[in-house]
């Protein structure tokens, strides 16, 4: 075990990035808690407020994000200083995405159906600093060989077919492919391969006038969101709580 932790942690400077992940799912996992007792109206904790304003804990959040990032650039990979400052920068981190509806809305839904994305990001993210510390590199570069490596020119070629290949999944509407193509760019391949999903950029560009691929895009989406959408939504309520149910609106004339 101690060898392991050497060298595939300690030795290539990953400590300061395990540090960052552990304190950044901890963080979220400890405020979704805190923040459901409040909810309940269970234990000791409350909102706080300064002047009658609610001080949401992204505030502090984005406070410790700076220090933290600024810290650790300024550390380096190695040493105590670095390790504190991922520390600090996971903390900031977490409470800042748990809250990134709120951001992305500019209004408090964090107990509404928008407020789930924050849930999504946040899982999203974990995921991906996962992949890094286990050994993946952005753009494919950790399976380039030492020659390779050494030609900057196929370097580049490289990095600039695999990013074209995950912003082909974006246009395609497969974001979360997209996204974990940058780490793992067979993910992307599969999904630039792949139909792209109606209303994305690709299909309104290039299925407008093909019926039959249109057709068929919208029947693929269909089942695959009635297929995973009750069990995605599972998940998220078990690790950030059910939203709210929304308000019934009336028609109009009461009805």
């Amino acid at each position: 075990m101690g060898h392991w932790w050497t060298r595939n942690i300690t030795e290539p400077g990953k400590l300061p990035l395990l540090l960052a992940l552990s304190s950044f799912v901890l963080t979220f996992v400890i405020t979704r808690i805190v923040v459901r007792m409040i909810r309940a109206g269970k234990g000791p904790f409350g909102n706080v407020e300064a002047g009658g304003v609610h001080i949401h804990h992204v505030v502090p959040g984005v406070v410790l994000t700076v220090i933290g990032g600024f810290g650790a650039v300024a550390s380096g990979r190695h040493g105590f200083g670095s390790a504190a400052f991922a520390v600090v920068f996971g903390i900031g981190a977490g409470l800042v995405l748990d809250e990134f509806a709120l951001i992305m809305h500019l209004d408090d839904v964090y107990w509404s159906e928008e407020g789930r994305k924050s849930v999504e990001v946040v899982v999203v993210t974990a995921a991906l600093v996962g992949l890094m510390l286990s050994g993946f590199l952005p753009f494919g570069v950790n399976d380039l060989t030492e020659d390779e490596l050494q030609d900057r020119a196929g370097v580049i070629v490289s990095i600039g077919l695999n990013f074209l290949i995950s912003l082909l999944a974006l246009s395609k509407g497969k974001a979360r492919m997209a996204i974990f193509g940058v780490i793992v760019p067979l993910v992307a391949l599969v999904g630039a391969i792949r139909l792209a999903r109606p209303g994305s950029p690709w299909a309104k560009r290039f299925y407008r006038r093909r019926h039959r691929a249109r057709a068929k895009a919208q029947l693929r989406a269909y089942r695959h969101d009635r297929r995973w959408a009750g069990p995605r939504r599972k998940v998220q309520d078990w690790i950030g709580g059910k939203p709210d149910p929304e308000p019934v609106r009336s028609l109009p004339g009461g009805r």
